[in-house]
């Protein structure tokens, strides 16, 4: 496994590499749900990189950036046991300058569910996005499906800006107990890991409503409310694909929705229909 940290530089070793590339953007503190884009990353490319960057840009004031885990050395180790080829492992100085040319988020769909609460976390989000990118420039990129928002604000960019790049939405791994992998579960006690179970409890319960055809939105949302108490809920939404509002689930076309606080740790989930 090659690291590489500066972008000019994996720019310049990758020109000539004439061989499917897929790309695996993280922020670190890999887990399972990692090691999951990876290997969908290998089997569907000839060659794969794994960006790990703790972006600054997505963070608001306040915010966990300089306590977000950083596990540099085990990280390695799990991309070179993972079979990754390329770790492009760059610091903010490389990646930003003073004065920056952005991506903005949406006006719409950039500032509701998760972006209502941060408001210019996704333009972060966007513009760091772009820029590994446009250095990696990738055959397809992997995301997890349990940051949905983000998926789809970032297939909306790549669509809207015209991009060669084919993004690929992957499941969501979670633990034995149901609870969606994530770096930030790290954070958890004992107890408030007991109390972040409501959250798959709730998409399950919607799941089973369903199933016994109940399409009603509103009632989903109301049970899942119930199952979510006393847990300080940011939102339960119920969209279609394109994060829209929708009075009845359409199966095929719906992503359930969950954002919650445990404790001060902000938690996501979800359930595509």
């Amino acid at each position: 496994m090659k690291i590489i940290s500066n972008p000019l530089a994996l720019q310049q070793h990758l020109k000539n590499i004439d061989k499917t590339l897929g790309f695996v953007p993280t922020m670190g503190a890999l887990h399972e749900g990692h090691i999951a884009l990876i290997k969908q990353a290998k089997e569907e490319n000839e060659l794969v990189v794994v960006s790990i960057f703790v972006n600054p840009t997505q963070f608001l004031a306040g915010e966990d950036l300089e306590e977000y885990p950083k596990k540099d050395a085990a990280d390695k180790k799990i991309c070179e046991l993972a079979g990754v080829d390329i770790l492009f492992f760059p610091s903010a100085s490389e990646l930003y300058t003073q004065d920056e040319v952005k991506i903005c988020a949406p006006n719409v769909r950039g500032y509701v569910l998760e972006g209502a609460t941060r408001p210019g976390h996704f333009s972060g989000v966007l513009t760091v996005v772009m820029k590994l990118l446009n250095i990696v420039n990738p055959t397809r990129a992997y995301f997890g499906k349990k940051d949905a928002q983000q998926l789809h604000l970032i297939s909306l960019m790549v669509r809207q800006f015209f991009m060669r790049v084919e993004i690929v939405p992957v499941d969501i791994v979670r633990d034995s107990d149901g609870l969606a992998l994530s770096s930030r579960n790290i954070y958890l006690s004992k107890e408030q890991r007991a109390q972040a179970l409501k959250i798959p409890k709730s998409l399950y319960t919607a799941s089973q409503l369903i199933s016994k055809n109940v399409v009603d939105t509103q009632e989903i949302k109301a049970a899942m409310h119930t199952i979510l108490s006393p847990l300080k809920i940011e939102y339960v939404e119920i969209l279609n694909r394109d994060f829209e509002v929708i009075r009845e689930v359409q199966i095929g076309n719906t992503v359930i929705l969950v954002e919650v606080i445990v404790g001060k740790t902000r938690l996501l989930d979800n359930i595509w229909l």
